[in-house]
């Protein structure tokens, strides 16, 4: 009998507290979808705001969250970066009965009134020596303008930007960071502003779900993306990325040097890629993103790659290739190895169509 007594004791304090647990989790979800999602303005208190200029999304949630006008961060930088506005500098009186999306409107005045200028688009695999390129020939900025802009980041709006090693002899910190979109162009756009926001779509993009996936790796948000950018400049077809991924893999847990030709044609063209080949007296090219003259992978990023290439990373094709050559130049297909016989035997040598004996093909 008392063996059930505490039985139904210990029973009715488990759900007692699963119901208290319940209702507070339940509480502070219905506050994040509030402020994520809601429209509802009630009376409350009204506060004085300051927003520097070129802060971040995350910088004004926290500016928003230390005055008491939000509970959640996240919430606020999400809304804001799925809406049509881009909060602008300024002092404003907000109010602590306002709606998320009021808030961003009173702060973004230049928004409902300016069009669209122009459109730019990145695509994957670009550089940001491209992006810069591209950005100069449409007139948005400089060329300089948008280096500029890249090198005066830190890690204080972003903090990712801390996976980037101490030391590292990267040419460009935010290189494989800036994410391939489509971005609007405004008059009021600069170039910092465009950074920030390529930044802060990576970091949209770059879920809590891939995050944890790449800790379960062992991998820091800039190994994944310099992986990632590998695949970018080497698949040509969807299906070939994981199986990619899954070459480098082998290679690297072999102990063998990766010896792909985009991490020499980074260096080699200064970031512009405008040469396709590399030929053997490239591989020589002193740099620490040269992976036929040093171990392992790159230095960092040779471009900045897209989300396919980020999962090819994390959800690789386990196999035993260890090789791949072009298969199909117009297709861009390859045809992957098991042993270096196999990849000498599958390739055609020199002649009409063959491979120039001075030039390199693939792995």
């Amino acid at each position: 009998m008392v063996r059930f007594l505490k039985g139904i004791i210990l029973i009715v304090a488990t759900f007692t507290l699963f119901t208290i647990f319940y209702d507070y989790g339940k509480h502070w979800y219905d506050i994040y979808q509030e402020e994520y999602k809601g429209t509802e303005t009630t009376i409350g208190e009204n506060v004085v705001v300051e927003i520097p200029e070129g802060a971040a999304a995350k910088t004004i949630a926290k500016i928003l969250k230390e005055k008491g006008l939000i509970h959640f961060e996240r919430a606020f930088v999400k809304r804001l970066q799925e809406s049509d506005y881009r909060v602008q500098s300024g002092t404003y009186t907000l109010n602590t009965g306002m709606s998320t999306l009021d808030m961003i409107k009173t702060m973004s005045p230049v928004i409902e009134v300016d069009e669209k200028i122009d459109t730019l688009v990145i695509p994957e695999g670009f550089t940001i020596e491209q992006i810069a390129a591209r950005c100069e020939k449409q007139g948005i900025c400089s060329a300089q303008e948008f280096l500029n802009a890249v090198n005066s980041v830190t890690t204080e709006d972003f903090p990712y930007l801390a996976d980037v090693p101490a030391g590292a002899n990267v040419k460009y910190r935010l290189q494989g960071y800036i994410f391939p979109a489509t971005y609007d162009i405004y008059e009021y756009t600069t170039a910092e502003s465009l950074v920030k926001w390529m930044l802060e779509t990576f970091e949209n993009n770059y879920t809590m779900d891939l995050q944890l996936r790449a800790e379960e790796l062992g991998y820091n948000s800039f190994e994944v993306i310099t992986r990632a950018s590998i695949i970018e400049r080497e698949a040509k077809i969807d299906e070939e990325r994981s199986i990619i991924a899954g070459v480098m893999n082998n290679r690297l847990g072999a102990g063998m040097p990766l010896q792909m030709c985009p991490t020499v044609l980074y260096p080699l063209t200064d970031g512009m890629y405008d040469q396709s080949k590399v030929y053997y007296e490239d591989l020589e090219l002193e740099s620490p993103y040269n992976t036929y003259k040093y171990e392992g992978l790159p230095v960092g990023p040779i471009c900045n790659p897209g989300l396919a290439c980020i999962n090819a990373v994390l959800y690789p094709q386990e196999h035993g290739y260890y090789y791949y050559h072009i298969d199909n130049e117009e297709e861009g297909t390859h045809v992957f190895t098991e042993t270096y016989e196999e990849h000498v035997d599958t390739q055609i040598i020199g002649g009409p169509n063959g491979i120039p004996e001075d030039e390199v093909d693939d792995n």
